[in-house]
């Protein structure tokens, strides 16, 4: 273990690659959004922020780190 991972803590927050529930397709999100989040295709709602960690809608595919 690094010096600096002891002093300087990781984020909690990720990027997620989520798929839309109605459409199938694959788009990139914060993990802690601060407004709803639509898909680029169809226009279904992807996340809604509920103080904090955002409720994702649809099926988290991958954590981006």
């Amino acid at each position: 273990m690094n010096m600096w991972e002891k002093i300087i803590p990781k984020p909690k927050s990720r990027f997620l690659q989520v798929r839309c529930p109605d459409c199938g397709n694959e788009q990139i999100i914060f993990s802690h959004v601060a407004s709803i989040v639509h898909c680029n295709i169809c226009g279904a709602i992807l996340a809604e922020p509920i103080g904090g960690k955002a409720k994702i809608k649809g099926e988290i595919v991958r954590v981006l780190e």
